[in-house]
């Protein structure tokens, strides 16, 4: 029985690993909530297209603790066919400006 113990452990191991890998990362972090309003979004000069399919992923404001600071957009390649980029926005609720993240889906 004692030779089966080392692939039970090495199986629990790989199972755990495998649930904690479905879970979205989203879904983890607390929310954050900033009693000052995000700034307008910025113009940017959206650069050339690097490669066929691939999508802009358009800039944001980020909460620093003290300060915004924008993040500048970025060319993404699609993790499938079809895929589609919802961009990551701020939404006011009563507790104050929470950041919902930009996904693919």
């Amino acid at each position: 029985m004692a030779r089966y113990k080392p692939l039970r452990l090495a199986a629990a191991g790989a199972l755990a690993s495998a649930l904690c890998l479905s879970v979205p990362p989203h879904s983890a972090q607390a929310a954050v909530f900033v009693h000052l309003r995000p700034p307008a979004a910025r113009a940017e000069v959206i650069p050339s297209r690097p490669h066929p399919g691939w999508v802009w992923a358009p800039g944001y404001w980020r909460w620093l603790g003290r300060r915004w600071a924008w993040v500048g957009g970025y060319w993404a390649n699609p993790p499938y066919v079809g895929a589609v980029w919802i961009p990551g926005h701020w939404v006011h609720r009563p507790l104050g400006w929470v950041w919902i993240p930009g996904h693919w889906a």
